[in-house]
């Protein structure tokens, strides 16, 4: 039985950040390859959550009904991380990293992750160390450990910039083993790149 992967969204989400983690996690990482994981949305309530693109999506959950046994959350961005909603989402934050499972945040989620000291102890990233240190005010004391990386993943925590949608969808495929380092990694420069390369037989 494939495990779930929970994105968490909320109103004004941008909606490109999940797009290719989202597709690498559901469909497999290259054509006919396996997927070992099937993505659920999740968000404060089942009302539609609107992107900045324009999509409306319905959730799969809403918070208070999330299944205990699913294997991460990908936390997409969006100014909404700065609302009294998104406080809704600590506890099952920390939950998450209580149970060893997968915690991804991008752009202004990283933000929320540091806002809440979840990233004091661990490598990490964010839209800049000025950026993190001022929206995520003084409960973020992670300084020592920021890099200035697209993306960084420490053990089951990934963080990545607003740009860096590719980076934050190979750390999440590699935190989860969802293939093969190799597959992994030609998928990224495929895409990165737009140049085609011959599959990989192993």
């Amino acid at each position: 039985m494939k495990k779930e992967i929970l994105f968490v969204l909320l109103n004004n989400f941008a909606d490109w950040e999940g797009a290719y983690i989202a597709t690498n996690l559901n469909a497999g990482v290259e054509p006919g390859s396996e997927s070992l994981y099937t993505v659920k949305t999740v968000s404060a309530t089942k009302a539609p959550v609107r992107s900045i693109g324009g999509f409306s999506v319905l959730p799969d959950y809403a918070i208070g009904d999330i299944p205990t046994d699913y294997a991460g959350l990908v936390l997409i961005g969006g100014m909404d991380w700065f609302t009294p909603e998104a406080e809704l989402f600590v506890p099952l934050v920390k939950e998450a990293i209580e149970h060893n499972k997968l915690v991804a945040g991008i752009c202004n989620a990283s933000v929320f992750l540091g806002m809440h000291g979840f990233l004091n102890e661990v490598n990490h990233t964010s839209n800049g160390l000025e950026y993190i240190r001022n929206y995520a005010g003084t409960n973020y004391k992670g300084e020592p450990y920021y890099r200035n990386e697209a993306a960084v993943r420490d053990g089951n925590i990934v963080t990545a910039n607003g740009f860096a949608t590719l980076e934050f969808s190979r750390e999440i495929l590699f935190a989860l083993k969802a293939d093969s380092p190799a597959k992994i990694e030609r998928g990224y420069r495929m895409n990165k790149t737009g140049v085609w390369e011959d599959p990989i037989s192993e």
